[in-house]
C-alpha cells in the first residue's frame, strides 16, 4: 500500500473514533432517557421565587476564566415563567439577563432570551432538564455567536447542579459549572 492510502485508512478511523466518542461517550452524548428515573425535576416548582446561583466558567484549556454569583427570580404564569438574573462576576462586571420559559405537556421547554438567537428548545424529565440554544456573546467578550448545550440536574437535598459547554464550529470554548439553590435554603439544603 501506499502512504496516500495509509493517511487515508488512518484519517478515517480517526473520524470513526471521534463520532463513536461524541455519539457515546462524551457530555454530548447524553439523552434526557437517561434521567428518566429517580425524583422529579418540575422548572415551575424548581425555579421559582428567589434562586442563588455560584459557579465558574472554564475556557478552552480548562482552566478557570472567571467566577460568578448570581441571583435569579423566577415567577411562573400557568407554563410560561419568567427569570430573571443578575450576574456578579470576579472582574466587577454585572450581567442581566431576562429569560422567558414556555413548558409545554410533553415536557419540552421552549427558551428565550434577548441575547439568544431565535428561541432555545428543551426538555424535562425525570430528575433532569436539558436545553439547548444559540448564545450571542457581548462586544466586550467578542461578539462571537455560540452554541450551548445545558443539562441540569435535581440533588437530593432540593439544590439544582448546572453544567454547561459552549461551542464554536463544534468546538467546545469554555464551559460552566453552576449549583442553584432556594435563596432561603441554607447551604447544606436545610
Amino acid at each position: 500500500m501506499s502512504v496516500l492510502t495509509y493517511i487515508l485508512i488512518g484519517t478515517a478511523l480517526t473520524g470513526i473514533a471521534l463520532m463513536v466518542k461524541t455519539r457515546y461517550l462524551s457530555f454530548l452524548a447524553q439523552k434526557t432517557n437517561d434521567y428518566a428515573d429517580g425524583p422529579i425535576f418540575d422548572i415551575r416548582e424548581r425555579f421559582n421565587g428567589p434562586i442563588v446561583c455560584e459557579g465558574v466558567i472554564y475556557g478552552p484549556t480548562g482552566r478557570v476564566t472567571s467566577r460568578f454569583i448570581a441571583d435569579f427570580e423566577a415567577t411562573w404564569n400557568g407554563n410560561v415563567g419568567t427569570m430573571v438574573e443578575k450576574f456578579h462576576y470576579d472582574s466587577g462586571q454585572v450581567q442581566d439577563r431576562v429569560w422567558t420559559l414556555t413548558l409545554g405537556n410533553d415536557g419540552g421547554i421552549k427558551a428565550e432570551a434577548p441575547d439568544v438567537v431565535g428561541a432555545g428548545t428543551g426538555q424535562q424529565r425525570g430528575s433532569a432538564v436539558l436545553l439547548n440554544y444559540r448564545i450571542k456573546l457581548t462586544e466586550e467578550a467578542g461578539g462571537h455567536a455560540l452554541d450551548v448545550t445545558d443539562w441540569m440536574y435535581l440533588m437530593s437535598n432540593g439544590s439544582i447542579m448546572n453544567r454547561s459547554q459552549f461551542r464554536k464550529f463544534g468546538i467546545k470554548v469554555a464551559e460552566l459549572v453552576a449549583t442553584m439553590r432556594p435563596k432561603d435554603k441554607a447551604y447544606a439544603g436545610e
